[in-house]
């Protein structure tokens, strides 16, 4: 038979044509944690055979496909294992939380401690057997009629919905399903995860995460995260729209106008509900309001300061923003790029004294921080707080006490945002809220920087880095979390997102991502931007807001 050569890290070898990726690894002794193969910046499954002569680079869980193949792998072995155990009951996976994410067993059982130890007990055996996922590419009709046979009406609508003539699905002892990431070879690759027991059906799956240590983070349990999650579920189950294949429907029926009145009202009565409990306070001068990348701060902050002045406040906003050090004076990461995440990037000492006077009754002048030179520019902005003032002060470290070290606790209230939307595509295949803050921001930062989706997806793993050392700590202190998401907005998102990913091309080293990115979107159909209201959130990312 043929030979071929196939070079890794720099180490050549003559390898049979046709030889799998997965056996290929093997020869350069890499072991069973390789979890897929990237060529030419594509990412190809295990289970594809080379051949040609090919310069690959093997990826683990530490690369960002990786990583997410690797989650598909346990969720996939959870699945089987319970209902192996289990018979008449489901996973259903619903939300990322930090550093996890949530799923919920749907059935008539109510499952204990000890039922779980059963099912970790049966995942270990199955990750212990080394069982290979079976790989099938079939017809779209074929899945379409699977589905529809195990009453899976979710999943057969969204084959249903997708242009794809053929339709990938991987065999586990039986069980079939697909996800919207490749699966690992085989089940051996699973080897290290958390199981975090909830009660009421619920857990929290835990991996390690991205990087090199290998180990899986300690969970903290954020329950006012998770309540804000299920408060918009249960909403959205009432009104019986638990799938993307519900807005669908909702667009085919021309009903998507007054759905979209209605996530924008609810998000505004969260709002309200947070500006109702500041009002009934008199003691609060200072609302801090934080929230990682794409949450949606400065609309947010706008929409609050719009509720104080209708109760009769002079509202105050601050972004911490404007407060940067100069940029010559900003302290450098490890890899000796400007560290913009770090509390120490930001002026604290102005910024403490611009609150001190504001506090005393004095006038501040408010400086302007000018992102081109990198400089902050004071231009007469004197600000006075009234009698009847407040003080909206938004950025990343707005929960971070030592950013207001002297400031009476007593005097702050905090709110965190986040976008955590309440819809699945299917019943194990939810949205991220990390894709979805990508998406928000690939599509502002082309619209306001001229970003390419190079560039954005090129920062994102330092602006997310940052977010886990400079924000997640500290959601704990929040007093009110507000959700940010509107469940109808990938939708619209789509509409501008997917001619930038399809402007990525092979040879960018961000190919997969945003390959990955698109196949994400394919279940949704497109909503149009005008249908979206001037004033709401979304406008902050796809731009058009009147005011």
């Amino acid at each position: 038979m043929e030979n071929i050569k196939i070079t890794y890290n720099g180490e050549s070898k003559e390898i049979k044509k046709n030889t799998t990726y997965y056996e290929i690894s093997k020869t350069f002794n890499l072991g069973k944690n390789i979890l897929a193969v990237k060529i030419k910046n594509e990412v190809f499954s295990l289970q594809e055979v080379a051949l040609a002569d090919a310069e690959v680079e093997f990826i683990d869980l530490h690369d960002l496909i990786g990583n997410k193949i690797y989650k598909s792998g346990l969720e996939f072995i959870f699945e089987v294992a319970l209902k192996t155990l289990f018979p008449d009951l489901d996973i259903t996976y619903q939300h990322s939380v930090p550093k996890g994410f949530l799923g919920e067993v749907t059935g008539d059982k109510i499952l204990t401690q000890e039922d779980l130890s059963k099912i970790k007990e049966m995942m270990a055996r199955i990750v212990n057997d080394n069982i290979k996922f079976k790989k099938l590419n079939i017809k779209k009709k074929e899945a379409i009629q699977f589905y529809h046979k195990i009453k899976q009406v979710e999943k057969e609508q969204n084959i249903q919905n997708i242009s794809d003539k053929v339709v990938t699905l991987y065999e586990l002892k039986g069980f079939y399903n697909y996800y919207y990431n490749d699966m690992p070879y085989s089940t051996g690759s699973i080897t290290k995860y958390e199981i975090i027991f909830l009660g009421r059906n619920r857990f929290v799956f835990m991996i390690p995460g991205k990087s090199k240590n290998g180990q899986i983070p300690e969970y903290v349990h954020y329950d006012n995260i998770i309540n804000s999650f299920l408060v918009g579920k249960n909403w959205l189950e009432r009104l019986n729209m638990k799938y993307a294949t519900s807005i669908n429907q909702t667009i085919g029926n021309g009903k998507i106008k007054d759905f979209i009145k209605s996530c924008e009202l609810v998000f505004n009565m969260n709002v309200a509900k947070a500006a109702d409990e500041i009002y009934n306070n008199k003691n609060i001068k200072f609302v801090l309001i934080a929230g990682p990348s794409s949450s949606g701060k400065t609309t947010t902050t706008k929409r609050l300061s719009s509720y104080f002045l209708a109760q009769g406040y002079e509202p105050i906003c601050l972004s911490i923003d404007d407060f940067f050090l100069e940029r010559d004076e900003t302290p450098k990461d490890e890899n000796g790029k400007y560290d913009f995440e770090s509390l120490s990037a930001i002026d604290i000492e102005l910024f403490n004294n611009v609150l001190s006077d504001l506090l005393n009754g004095k006038k501040a002048n408010i400086p302007q921080y000018n992102f081109i030179t990198g400089k902050k520019e004071f231009n007469d902005n004197y600000l006075e707080l009234k009698d009847n003032g407040i003080v909206l002060i938004e950025g990343l470290h707005a929960l971070n006490d030592d950013l207001l070290p002297s400031v009476d606790p007593s005097l702050k209230y905090k709110i965190y945002l986040s976008p955590f939307i309440p819809l699945n595509i299917d019943r194990h295949n939810y949205i991220s809220t990390v894709d979805l803050r990508l998406l928000r921001r690939i599509i502002r930062d082309n619209r306001t920087r001229g970003y390419n989706v190079n560039k954005t997806i090129e920062s994102w793993q330092r602006v997310r880095n940052g977010e886990e050392k400079n924000i997640f700590p500290f959601i704990h202190q929040a007093d009110i979390i507000i959700n940010t998401a509107l469940p109808y907005e990938i939708g619209v998102e789509k509409v501008f997102a997917e001619p930038l990913l399809r402007s990525i091309n092979v040879n960018s080293h961000y190919y997969e991502e945003a390959r990955r990115l698109l196949n994400f979107l394919k279940p949704f159909y497109p909503i149009p931007g005008e249908y979206v209201t001037n004033d709401s959130i979304i406008r902050e990312f796809i731009g058009g807001n009147n005011d």
